[in-house]
């Protein structure tokens, strides 16, 4: 039997982005319902305790300049904790090389070492003539939207290592997708995003700080203080509207509302049948945004033996299947942990593995900078997040080529009295929970201004 309700606004998806906007919507006086797919909140936030370890599955660093994160955690009394940084870095070569080193420039030739900085130099001074919020509206757009990034790095340069490099800190680390598969323009807009490309480069600024206990603590505090107001299990697989208000409706429930807010990224919009359906503009431009893929590496072991040797755990190489890793050690915990992270076309090439033989990849390219050592955790988790039905991907969704020039400035528009929330469609914060959580609140927002109009 079908159980209906009557709210001002329903609320589609229980992440940061869902919560936030609900939140506030309770805060001005409005109803609202929260409907979630899942039968847990949070989204791409989830923290497991898996064979006695913590874990942190998704999000899970804080940086300064996420003030809108900071503030929730401020509002929300949850304590944040510095990563351990203390330490050399590591940095393995194309011929398998493992270097130590310190700052932000990799070990290289004076020639490569020279370009990397030069390059960065160059990316700074583009990514401060965008506009966050308007990437499309540089007079340059559509020609920075129609080269990828990787086209462009070989314009800029001949050194194949530095444009590695370069193309790292954006493909693998951030878009997790290949740097011949999107736009300069959209590497400039997630270098934007954070501040400046140089940002991006600093790992001890954009991985700056934990939550104990887990980022997750955020949804799961803005889901308590809404109580009964959330629904799990309730995937939404129709929603009506006009402009009189919306239907939502899931196997068992029936929300009437207002306003909808329909808070999943944008590669679930098609899992709603949207009646009348969607204007064709947006029905379009759905179809060029995708998430990325990457695989989070857990490895916890019985101790921090990396600090020993005088490493502080931070860890890079392009060539390496495990481009990124670092010290994930958790608040008062005598064990270490190191995260690591595979993506992209490598992720496609694990993937198919066999576990056992997957596993054995990433360990082995752990100990290309850790040492043997790092064979043998306690505990070894993989967060696979494609293969999540309710995201199917990380961390976020970005255009193809050309996309964000033409359809960029049509991610927020309403449609009717439906609105969308979420960090793919941030400016600031673009792909982090700041940005789930600043969409969240200009979402309601609007929808209290159009209410009280």
């Amino acid at each position: 039997m079908t159980e209906t309700l009557i709210s001002d606004v329903v609320v589609i998806g229980a992440g940061a982005s869902g919560l936030t906007a609900a939140t506030d919507l309770r805060a001005a006086g409005l109803t609202v319902t929260v409907l979630e797919a899942r039968d847990r909140v949070g989204g791409r936030l989830r923290t497991e305790t898996i064979d006695g370890a913590m874990l942190e599955l998704g999000g899970q660093w804080v940086s300064p300049d996420q003030t809108a994160l900071i503030a929730t955690l401020d509002d929300l009394g949850l304590p944040t904790y510095s990563r351990w940084r203390d330490g050399e870095s590591v940095y393995v070569s194309p011929d398998g090389t493992a270097s130590r080193f310190t700052g932000d420039i990799f070990p290289a030739s004076d020639v490569t070492q020279s370009e990397i900085e030069r390059l960065i130099e160059v990316m700074d001074a583009l990514v401060a003539e965008i506009d966050v919020a308007a990437p499309w509206s540089h007079p340059r757009a559509h020609e920075y939207d129609h080269v990828s990034f990787a086209g462009w790095l070989e314009q800029q340069t001949d050194d194949v290592e530095a444009r590695d490099n370069i193309a790292l800190f954006i493909a693998d680390a951030m878009l997790t997708k290949p740097a011949h598969a999107f736009s300069l323009l959209q590497a400039l807009q997630m270098a934007s995003s954070a501040g400046s490309f140089s940002n991006l480069v600093d790992a001890d600024f954009i991985l700056d700080k934990r939550v104990v206990g887990g980022l997750q603590g955020v949804p799961l505090a803005l889901a308590a203080s809404l109580g009964g107001d959330v629904r799990l299990g309730q995937p939404v697989d129709r929603l009506e509207w006009s402009d009189a208000g919306v239907v939502a409706t899931t196997p068992s429930l029936r929300v009437e509302a207002r306003y909808a807010v329909v808070a999943v990224p944008p590669n679930l919009y098609s899992r709603i049948d949207y009646v009348p359906a969607l204007p064709a503009k947006r029905l379009q431009w759905h179809q060029h945004v995708s998430l990325g893929l990457v695989i989070k590496v857990h490895a916890v072991y019985e101790t921090p033996f990396w600090r020993e040797s005088g490493l502080s755990g931070t860890a890079f190489s392009p060539y390496q299947v495990v481009h990124e890793a670092y010290d994930n050690s958790n608040h008062d915990d005598p064990r270490g942990t190191l995260v690591g992270f595979v993506s992209d076309e490598k992720a496609d090439r694990l993937l198919a593995l066999p576990a056992d033989e997957r596993r054995h990849e990433i360990l082995g390219s752990l100990a290309s900078y850790y040492g043997e050592q790092a064979l043998s955790p306690a505990v070894y988790y993989e967060s696979d997040w494609v293969s999540e039905e309710w995201t199917g991907g990380a961390y976020a969704t970005s255009f193809d080529l050309g996309g964000l020039s033409r359809w960029g400035h049509d991610q927020r528009v309403p449609v009717g009295p439906i609105r969308f929330s979420s960090s793919d469609i941030a400016a600031e914060g673009f792909q982090h929970v700041d940005g789930a959580i600043r969409v969240g609140h200009d979402v309601a927002a609007e929808i209290v201004a159009d209410h009280r109009a």
